[in-house]
């Protein structure tokens, strides 16, 4: 007699739920790459390069997975990433996100590209809440969602560096991806319906509103120019450099966001966990460094600590998660992988973040 279906026991195993689930153009968009996916793939297979030199004896019947990022106490070293256009996962969006990552003790980063509001979705947490934005060429569009992210009570500004233009992701122009009609982005400034709403001559949609209305133009000044617009703290994504990473702190950020877009932009870009350990030589603990891309294990996230980044961001695996059962479906990928760093502190022996140094990798 058949019982009920096994529950996913790992995060892959979340992504193959959701490719059951959704739509053909919705499953590509979310998990491909650009161009031949090299990066992609590679994203993902660097960490799994890295070897763990594991300590023993170290009495690890106690552990703290928490840490402090820019004055938010996180319960673990785990940030949601940000992602568009999560309503095509299910239909309270973002609004699920942030209710699932302020449950498990994480905090979340809004992307521009947002189905729900930046006032719903900070209304939604109790947690951390990070806004991602881009320049546009019209800075008053920039500036006035600076103020909406202020205002609703978002603690920092996360500047996207890697896209001056799109990809080329050739999954979108097979299945001429669109924004179905029945999902807004009210975080654009901008009504993207023109550009959005329909697909011609299998050219990416998308790159066409991003072609006219972000900035390609933007340079290291423009990093001032943000910062006199606004008190929040700026984190720079999408270095792959040490020099880059100097360069952003002399300018002014905060922090800086390890980051190849997912393997979504530049096919055959460095992995990020491959880049991560020059960044943090050069940064040499000035500023907040996080990392992400391709992060799938509990082994991951330790590594990443262990090269120096503060925290992770997790993307695609959230929306496997919502995907697979909606705000449920979100918490469980989140605590599958909170159990997972715990597990891979506890047999590293490592009791806190603090401990995960580099000495641990081979």
């Amino acid at each position: 007699m058949n019982g009920a279906p096994t529950p996913p026991v790992n995060l892959q195993a979340y992504e193959a739920l959701a490719a059951e689930r959704l739509p053909r153009m919705v499953y590509d968009y979310y998990a491909g790459g650009a161009n031949d996916e090299i990066l992609l793939r590679e994203s993902r297979t660097a960490w799994d390069a890295l070897r763990i030199r594991y300590r023993v004896l170290r009495d690890v019947s106690h552990r703290d997975l928490s840490v402090t990022i820019e004055g938010h106490r996180l319960d673990w070293p785990v940030i949601v990433a940000p992602m568009a256009f999560q309503q095509m996962a299910t239909p309270e969006g973002e609004v699920a996100t942030a209710r699932a990552t302020a449950a498990a003790g994480s905090g979340m980063i809004l992307s521009t590209l947002s189905n729900r509001t930046i006032e719903d979705v900070r209304a939604a947490s109790n947690g951390m809440v990070w806004f991602q934005l881009y320049i546009y060429r019209d800075r008053g569009i920039t500036a006035e969602l600076v103020r909406r992210a202020e205002r609703a009570g978002c603690t920092g500004l996360v500047l996207t560096v890697d896209t001056p233009i799109l990809g080329r992701r050739e999954r979108d122009l097979l299945n001429g991806f669109h924004v179905p009609p029945e999902f807004p982005a009210p975080n654009l400034g901008v009504d993207m319906r023109s550009t959005l709403g329909a697909q011609s001559d299998m050219s990416s949609a998308l790159a066409q509103f991003i072609l006219g209305h972000w900035d390609a133009g933007i340079a290291w000044q423009d990093l001032a120019w943000l910062q006199s617009i606004t008190s929040l703290p700026i984190y720079v994504k999408g270095v792959v450099r040490g020099d880059d990473a100097l360069l952003a702190l002399e300018h002014g950020a905060a922090g800086v966001i390890v980051s190849n877009h997912g393997g979504r932009q530049l096919d055959t870009a460095v992995p990020t966990a491959r880049a991560l350990g020059e960044v943090a030589d050069a940064m040499a603990g000035r500023g907040t460094l996080l990392v992400d891309g391709g992060v799938r294990r509990g082994t991951d996230v330790l590594k990443a600590l262990a090269m120096g980044a503060q925290a992770v961001l997790l993307g695609r695996p959230i929306l496997w998660g919502l995907a697979a059962g909606g705000e449920a479906g979100a918490r469980r990928v989140l605590q599958l992988l909170r159990d997972e760093v715990d597990l891979a502190f506890a047999l590293a022996g490592v009791r806190s973040p603090a401990e995960a140094t580099r000495d641990l990798l081979a």
